[in-house]
């Protein structure tokens, strides 16, 4: 139990969003290479603790830093600066191993649905966004392209996996909500599994021509956005949450569908910088770019091009430090038990929508929103999902009692000047 609690609190660590995840999945029994939305270098090197692997956690991400370097064949990118000679640019992550699944290969009934003739262009749109749910192996690929200053050197490519069920918290006719939630299963050195560990992890919410969003401006700050009928006609706007229901990123786009897939790309958006950077860098302040979702006939995937920007001292562009490309691809899995991840989200469900009433009050109220990283040295969602860890094993909490932790918890992280370390 005490190794299970380690491993769920460095898990959360790492999923600062969207794409914070553990190593990644190789064919069926998975054998990983990566690290850091959904874990990171702290998710990978806990995740041997709990399996049984070395005692530190730092001394577990050490080994396996150095066991991905070292392994010159160890997923190298075609494309990573092939120039670029020795172990530089072989992946960093952990070398956890998840328990087998079974992938869909068939084409699945969710995407048979987006493909029924004679739906309105509303009502396909929302079957895409539907057809997201469910349950998946999931890897992470992150890897830069471009330096923009001379004696750039790129940092290492990013991998990392998860196995993870996505529920429908929301449903009507122009919002729809979903909630990821990861149920992970991790092979000790023996081969026996361990787990499944349960964490929540990042929520996206969906809605059709709405008018205002909070986006994310550098610095610790969300601000309103607004846009005029015509721009977001045709269009749903989309909210990433981080794991503790805070703001991370928001943009409109449309929805395209064709025979073989339906597809939405964002507009630019900001965000802070996710946790798989900003535990191994601090040479930017924000990622700009754009978002792709492709729904797929025994999955999805989602695209990311995103740049990596140093705000100057008016909070706006100074200097462009490097592109990157981010890949999250979404295998539908079959026959996988939900049940643990079932029981948290049954246990939790009414204090996480407390979670969420609280924000939806503050950005409903501020044009402006700020937030600190940390108050007396831990990061928000660490209170909450100790509350959380609480309810689910079986602490009873009357609303009212949520309601008052929730705000006086939230209330501390809420701040007035400009945040100068903005890690989430």
């Amino acid at each position: 139990m005490k190794r299970t609690r380690q491993f769920l609190s460095s898990l959360v660590l790492g999923f600062s969003l969207c794409a914070c995840l553990l190593p990644v999945i190789a064919a069926s029994e998975v054998t990983a290479a990566g690290n850091h939305s959904a874990a990171s270098d702290e998710i990978a090197a806990s995740a041997e603790t709990a399996a049984g692997g070395n005692s530190a956690a730092s001394a577990a991400n050490a080994a396996s830093e150095k066991s991905a370097a070292s392994d010159k064949s160890a997923g190298r990118y075609v494309f990573s600066f092939p120039y670029i000679v020795g172990d530089a640019m072989a992946p960093r992550g952990g070398t956890t191993r998840g328990a087998p699944v079974e992938l869909v290969t068939g084409e699945t009934e969710e995407f048979r649905r987006v493909r029924a003739p004679d739906l309105d262009s509303l009502e396909r749109d929302r079957r895409a966004i539907l057809a997201m749910a469910g349950s998946y192996r999931v890897s992470f690929d992150f890897l830069e392209v471009v330096g923009f200053s001379a004696g750039y050197e790129p940092g290492r490519p990013y991998q990392s996996w998860a196995t993870e069920h996505i529920y429908v918290i929301a449903d009507d006719e122009e919002h729809i909500s979903l909630q990821h939630i990861l149920v992970m299963t991790v092979l000790d050195e023996a081969g026996e599994p361990q787990g499944p560990f349960v964490s929540k992890h990042w929520r996206q919410d969906w809605d059709y021509e709405a008018r205002e969003v909070h986006t994310y401006r550098g610095r610790g700050a969300w601000e309103r956005r607004t846009a005029r009928p015509r721009e977001v006609r045709g269009h749903w706007a989309q909210r990433v949450w981080q794991v503790d229901d805070s703001p991370r990123y928001a943009a409109w786009g449309r929805w395209e569908h064709t025979p073989e897939r339906s597809t939405w790309l964002s507009g630019e958006t900001w965000r802070p910088l996710p946790r798989r950077e900003f535990s191994v860098r601090d040479d930017y302040d924000v990622l700009i770019g754009t978002n792709r979702h492709t729904i797929l006939p025994t999955g999805w995937i989602q695209e990311q091009r995103n740049l990596k920007v140093v705000l100057d001292d008016t909070g706006t562009i100074g200097r462009r430090v490097a592109k990157e490309y981010g890949l999250a691809r979404y295998e539908r899995i079959r026959d996988f038990d939900t049940s643990e991840g079932d029981a948290y989200w049954t246990a939790t469900a009414d204090f996480w929508s407390e979670v969420r009433a609280y924000w939806d009050r503050a950005l409903a109220q501020n044009d402006a929103v700020r937030l600190k990283s940390t108050v007396n040295g831990a990061k928000m969602f660490e209170p909450l999902f100790e509350r959380a860890r609480a309810i689910a094993g079986g602490e009873d909490y009357t609303r009212k009692a949520n309601a008052r932790f929730v705000r006086e918890t939230l209330d501390a992280y809420r701040a007035v000047e400009p945040v100068a370390d903005a890690e989430y």
